[in-house]
């Protein structure tokens, strides 16, 4: 079966400082990301969880927990998005990578999400998650360019 990962990266000018921050501080990530606060220690082996509202309702809507970590550098976690109907087992869950490469004064983002072709329904969330991708890198994008 072949892989189904999604790729993507976008060249954000600002700092690979600044674009940590905004990466990992619970504060920043929920003006970008329409609310939804992410708890976490930022440290391997702890939970990561985004808990956001949904018909007034506060819940946790994502759940994982941090597998590497180089601060300024790469963020890798492995999560389960609880809005599908997927049952909550290890191989369920996907890998996220954010690795941040500076470049003359701007920063080169590269996202890398899956393997979706191992997971319950994964074209299906494949799909979903691709285009959440880029709505969650645009508003990325004009928070740190505007933010400035």
């Amino acid at each position: 079966m072949n892989e189904l990962n999604i790729k993507k990266t976008i060249t954000l000018n600002a700092e690979a400082s600044k674009v940590w921050e905004a990466l990992t501080k619970p504060e920043m990530i929920k003006k970008y990301m329409s609310g939804t606060e992410v708890i976490s220690e930022w440290k391997v082996g702890s939970p990561i969880l985004w808990v956001g509202t949904t018909e007034g309702e506060e819940r946790v809507k994502v759940k994982g927990s941090i597998e590497k970590m180089e601060v300024g550098k790469l963020i890798q976690y492995s999560a389960l998005d609880l809005d599908t109907e997927s049952i909550d087992i290890p191989t369920n869950y996907v890998k996220a990578t954010f690795e941040l490469i500076p470049k003359l004064g701007k920063t080169l983002l590269s996202v890398t999400e899956g393997d979706y072709s191992r997971v319950e329904d994964g074209r299906k969330r494949f799909v979903e998650a691709d285009g959440g991708w880029n709505r969650k890198l645009d508003a990325l994008k004009a928070f740190i360019e505007n933010k400035r």
